[in-house]
């Protein structure tokens, strides 16, 4: 059963250059199975934040994984997935943390402490190095790295969003950070980035950073892909790079990568990918 990979190509391609980007680096088989998770995940992020996400279409989607694992795909996407599964072992597991990482984003989001920062942070995208992990020929050794890898790349997307998160009424900052720092959430919703933000910030900008470093050290555990996943976290990390050059003033504004700064860092990629 051979999926449209035209169409999966294009709604990776659409919802993300990063992830889309990196893929190509990637040898062809292994590219197509990292499209097919990328694209059963991004399904399910729709069903939460699309016009007409919610619970019900989140059920609809989670009904849509147990199919394709089933070997019953009916969607496009689902058909990529059970492809998928047929060529490497990606865990069941990975998907039913991920359904519970959604459920959270039905919201309100609140969190009291940084450790449910890092509980969804893996729910949402630590899962998903788990299920790249045995495409890229990794083994058991390296999961954790997999797994901090994509935690460090929630946390960008976190720190990236925070002003467009609390216009859809959540708030991934974690109570305890806040009141560390002298933040108050009525700050947050005036948009206002004073020293004690951006001390926050700064926080979490460096747990992010540690997250990268001990990710990027399981490259040398994967069969192929090392330069693939090493250019996905260089563009994260140049989000990061940018947002501390900004002043930290992600409550009006949206930190991103140009075109021309995504493919100055294949060079790095590449000698990252080569050294592991």
């Amino acid at each position: 059963m051979e999926p449209d990979w035209n169409a999966l190509a294009g709604l990776v391609r659409r919802y993300s250059a990063t992830f889309y980007l990196g893929s190509l680096l990637f040898p062809k088989e292994a590219r197509k199975g990292a499209w097919a998770v990328y694209a059963a995940c991004r399904v399910g992020d729709e069903a939460v934040d699309g016009e007409a996400g919610g619970r019900e279409a989140l059920e609809a989607w989670w009904r849509g994984v147990e199919r394709a694992y089933g070997g019953r795909p009916r969607a496009e996407w689902e058909k990529g997935l059970a492809w998928a599964l047929e060529r490497w072992p990606i865990p069941l597991e990975a998907f039913r943390d991920m359904r519970e990482g959604f459920l959270t984003d039905l919201g309100p989001v609140r969190f009291r402490k940084e450790e449910e920062l890092l509980l969804y942070c893996y729910r949402v995208a630590g899962t998903v190095g788990r299920m790249i992990l045995p495409i890229a020929g990794g083994t058991q050794e390296v999961e954790k790295q997999a797994v901090r890898l994509g935690q460090a790349m929630q946390l960008t997307n976190i720190l990236r969003d925070v002003g467009e998160d609390l216009a859809r009424g959540r708030l991934y900052l974690p109570l305890d950070l806040l009141w560390r720092y002298g933040v108050r959430e009525e700050d947050l919703l005036r948009g206002q980035v004073g020293p004690e933000y951006r001390a926050l910030m700064a926080h979490l900008e460096a747990l992010a950073r540690s997250l990268y470093r001990e990710g990027l050290s399981g490259l040398k555990g994967l069969r192929v892909g090392r330069g693939a996943i090493a250019l996905a976290a260089l563009q994260y990390q140049g989000i990061l790079d940018k947002l501390r050059l900004s002043g930290y003033d992600n409550l009006g504004r949206r930190a991103h990568l140009k075109p021309w700064e995504r493919l100055k860092l294949l060079p790095r990629a590449f000698l990252l990918g080569w050294r592991g």
